[in-house]
């Protein structure tokens, strides 16, 4: 009965600011099929005391809330009201912020930018002094697994071979003849 009265109340209170179109109290009780008397009893009786507690709870439910810049939800605000010694379930927390539209905005998580905001590249570090270089080729074994590349040497350079597959640099000779015994080198063969 009483959700018939609020919404003639709510009509009422939508005529006092336009009066175009809004039927009057008389025939709003007549449809809704409840008495005018029960109607203007209903609305001058004073408020019960489960509705003085619900109004006090949407007073500290807004504090709360607005504490927070409106990033709680209705978990924390209950957290709060318990620490704050007053007893209420966190369903009843999150009906009275339905009613007082109170929505949490949550912030997007931060995230770790491998890039700078200013889109240059920086420099990249050589963290472990990474050192290819060798006084004969065939004298130093490198570990490696990024990709497979060939890099065409000078013809006094070694080759420098990157495989994926057995992560390995390995440096080879490369001699400029055109026989098998001109492109062997000692110790490695061909």
């Amino acid at each position: 009965m009483s959700d018939r009265f609020e919404f003639i109340d709510a009509e009422c209170a939508t005529s006092a600011t336009n009066t175009e179109g809004t039927p009057p109290v008389a025939k709003m009780c007549d449809w809704l099929e409840v008495s005018r008397s029960g109607f203007y009893e209903w609305r001058s009786r004073p408020l019960s005391a489960t509705g003085r507690r619900r109004e006090d709870l949407k007073l500290l439910i807004t504090k709360s809330f607005e504490d927070s810049d409106g990033t709680y939800g209705y978990r924390r605000v209950h957290a709060d009201l318990t620490a704050w010694g007053v007893a209420c379930g966190a369903e009843l927390v999150r009906d009275l912020m339905r009613e007082l539209d109170l929505q949490a905005c949550q912030p997007r998580p931060w995230r770790h930018s491998l890039t700078e905001n200013d889109g240059r590249p920086g420099p990249i570090p050589d963290l472990v002094n990474r050192d290819f270089t060798a006084d004969a080729p065939g004298r130093k074994m490198v570990g490696s697994g990024s990709r497979r590349e060939s890099h065409p040497p000078a013809p006094t350079e070694p080759c420098v071979t990157v495989s994926r597959y057995t992560a390995l640099v390995t440096l080879l000779p490369r001699w400029c003849g055109t026989d098998a015994s001109a492109r062997t080198s000692p110790g490695i063969a061909a």
